[in-house]
């Protein structure tokens, strides 16, 4: 393949080593390593660039994690859909392999891929107040490479996005939450910088002020989207605020909570009410059952699939057609760990 003996000549390695690394298999040291990566980064970001010259059937779905079970479910659908459209998949868990999203992603392109999806790619995490980096992938699509994002919307990139409105969704637990007669609301916010957070945030103030309560930073709490981060931005509110409902960023988030209230002897729903938000399979099965909101993965991972297909298909007429957001309605799924706010 001419683009690995490209790489091999600018890291000054073999072809064989170059392979290795691509594929991260064992038997390269790190400084190798990072010479190869190096070498990646010298070349364009276009799989043409990289020696792909003919179409190869695959593309690379690119997901932050798998821990969370969020993503293996997107992976999932993306996966079967895009096995009905012809194409074979590459899964690729970013954080698995101790470098950027960047490096990933070139590495992908130098295996042939034809086009990517990212699942919540890095620029949804920049900084509050700051601009995003967009650098590498304005570049990506100055190269010709096709790309679909999912959650991922950002106005400084023309990439297509598929996503769930996130604000709606804080709205929508917020307002149920008002509805059984809650005032003093908590949210449980993933990452200050990461956007999820800041969209569904944006959807709890907008509930509450529209109900004429108070939204204060001080109802507000972050940590991690996983269960520890939950307990302890719930610890954080018990101790200083002490919501009688919280609105947690991720139902990962909202199983720490319960786990945190049924330490403090807290029952819910009688004196604390919990929302999630994803639907995983466990928050139908945890005790109590978690009201949540959906995300709807299927029908976004056919949008994202059928979107990015359109973009490589050469008689496709949408190929050079604006780039666009498709938002998707989150669905609230009320069970057992929402009730009227405790009377006493």
């Amino acid at each position: 393949m001419p683009g690995l003996a490209e790489i091999a000549r600018i890291a000054g390695v073999s072809v064989s080593t170059v392979s290795r690394v691509l594929n991260r298999r064992a038997g390269v040291n790190e400084e190798t390593r990072q010479r190869v990566l190096a070498a990646l980064s010298d070349l364009p970001y276009s799989p043409r660039g990289l020696g792909a010259l003919q179409r190869t059937g695959v593309i690379g779905l690119l997901l932050p994690e798998l821990s969370n079970p969020v993503f293996p479910a997107f992976a999932e659908a993306l996966e079967t859909r895009a096995a009905a459209a012809g194409y074979s998949s590459l899964l690729c868990n970013t954080r698995s392999a101790g470098m950027r999203e960047e490096e990933y992603v070139r590495m992908v392109l130098a295996r042939g891929v034809e086009g990517m999806i990212f699942v919540s790619p890095a620029i949804t995490n920049a900084p509050p107040g700051e601009a995003p980096d967009a650098g590498y992938y304005t570049r990506l699509v100055a190269d010709g490479v096709h790309m679909v994002f999912i959650n991922g919307a950002t106005p400084a990139l023309d990439i297509a996005d598929i996503a769930v409105d996130e604000q709606l969704a804080g709205y929508l637990a917020t307002s149920h939450l008002i509805a059984l007669g809650h005032t003093r609301i908590g949210f449980v916010s993933g990452p200050a910088r990461a956007l999820p957070s800041r969209l569904k945030r944006a959807g709890w103030a907008a509930a509450l002020e529209e109900n004429g309560c108070s939204a204060p930073a001080e109802l507000v709490a972050h940590g991690p989207f996983e269960p520890a981060g939950g307990a302890a931005a719930l610890a954080h509110l018990l101790d200083t605020v002490a919501p009688t409902a919280v609105i947690c960023s991720s139902d990962q988030m909202a199983i720490g909570a319960l786990r945190e209230a049924a330490r403090r002897g807290l029952r819910v729903p009688a004196q604390l009410s919990v929302v999630g938000f994803d639907d995983i399979p466990f928050a139908a099965h945890c005790t109590p059952a978690l009201t949540t909101v959906a995300q709807p993965i299927h029908e976004m991972s056919a949008a994202a699939v059928d979107e990015l297909v359109q973009r490589l298909d050469p008689d496709s007429r949408r190929r050079s057609a604006a780039s666009h957001t498709r938002l998707f309605r989150p669905r609230l799924v009320v069970r057992e760990s929402t009730g009227p706010i405790p009377t006493a």
